[in-house]
């Protein structure tokens, strides 16, 4: 890849985030797709295989939700009968 090009995805990934940061959510999202752009004409064997393979990313990704979830609701019900000093405590220190 020319260094040009590494330049102007870094740069306009930094601004991506920066802009997101700020919450000025257009312009972030405008930068970003700057960056994936170029990125997707450098190597577009890559991006050809994410989008055959997306499918499976968002099954593990809900997947991982639904056990966080899950872990979450499990931990709510264990604390309930107790009192709150323990969370307190661990705020405190």
């Amino acid at each position: 890849m020319e260094n040009w090009k590494r330049a102007v995805i870094a740069g306009s990934a930094g601004v991506s985030i920066l802009l997101l940061a700020k919450r000025k959510k257009t312009p972030g999202i405008v930068c970003g797709g700057i960056s994936l752009a170029l990125l997707a004409s450098e190597y577009p064997e890559e991006f050809a295989k994410f989008r055959e393979n997306i499918h499976q990313y968002m099954e593990q990704g809900v997947t991982f939700i639904e056990i966080a979830s899950r872990l979450g609701e499990r931990v709510a019900e264990a604390t309930e009968g107790r009192s709150s000093q323990w969370y307190e405590a661990l705020l405190a220190n």
